[in-house]
């Protein structure tokens, strides 16, 4: 495997060149992986309006999630920093349709403007320098009416996490963020759900749906060991993922983002995303 690199971008972001493996190995790996993946299968057609639009997916990683949308019908344009993670996602997509484009987020509003009906970004934001900058960059690709999936690692959970390991001086301070160095995968900007909120209120998108992405897997003192246990936490997951209190202690936060569209005789009809009240 090739050295990462010990720096971030120009930018500020931290990028994936010769990390693919870890990077795999850590968000997709084991039963976290398959939560992430199975939550996402069932949330994504309940939170978006699809209809086949064309997707522009951003810090698009290894192809995951373009490959769900091709697989749907969706026209998809993959954006990705890396070199070595977007050679990693052409093989994956190898037999789907799938353009592939090597650029940063912020390059998106020359090299694809849209305006784009769906955008997808997921677990790209903490990643960045400026996270707030970032999203507002994506409110300007999306059209009139246009749908934002977002997920974000959640700061909450973060903080949560290391009191349950036992840092609580860290916790205390607040020493949240990861340094972007060396073969590590904290974050350097996770975010909070006000954040998000507040950010998206002055961008004026609307949020129109939230869920937590693993909301009980990692605090278990101990996996699942079983094929029954593994069943039991994947229908927990299901169940409350978007009931409050327990969505707010996800590992990761997923929004569907929305610009008002101003004709409403042009508007797509959204699913309705409030599920609480069925829990």
């Amino acid at each position: 495997m090739t050295a990462p690199a010990s720096s971030l971008s120009a930018h500020g972001d931290r990028h994936f060149d010769g990390l693919a493996d870890k990077f795999a190995a850590s968000l997709y790996g084991g039963v976290r992986g398959e939560l992430r993946l199975a939550l996402l299968d069932q949330l994504l057609p309940e939170m978006l309006a699809l209809h086949g639009q064309p997707l522009l997916d951003v810090g698009g990683g290894l192809g995951q999630l373009a490959g769900w949308f091709a697989e749907r019908g969706h026209s998809v344009t993959l954006a990705e920093p890396s070199g070595e993670m977007l050679a990693r996602a052409g093989e994956f997509l190898e037999r789907k349709e799938v353009r592939l484009i090597q650029a940063p987020l912020q390059a998106l509003p020359e090299r694809a403007p849209g305006p784009w009906s769906l955008i997808a970004c997921h677990a790209v934001l903490e990643w960045l320098g400026d996270p707030r900058q970032a999203l507002a960059t994506l409110a300007g690709l999306l059209a009139p009416g246009g749908q934002l999936s977002l997920m974000v690692f959640n700061r909450d959970a973060l903080r949560f996490s290391n009191v349950v390991k036992g840092n609580l001086q860290k916790a205390l301070a607040d020493r949240l963020e990861g340094r972007g160095e060396r073969l590590r995968l904290t974050p350097i900007s996770p975010l909070t759900h006000a954040q998000i909120e507040a950010w998206s209120a002055e961008l004026g998108l609307e949020v129109r749906g939230v869920a937590g992405i693993r909301i009980f897997n990692d605090y278990l003192r101990h996996p699942p060991q079983s094929d029954a246990d593994r069943e039991a936490l994947l229908e927990l997951e299901r169940r409350y993922c978007r009931v409050d209190p327990h969505w707010r202690l996800g590992r990761y936060l997923l929004y569907t983002l929305v610009r008002p569209d101003t004709s409403p005789e042009t508007r797509s009809p959204l699913p309705d995303t409030d599920k609480e009240s069925q829990a």
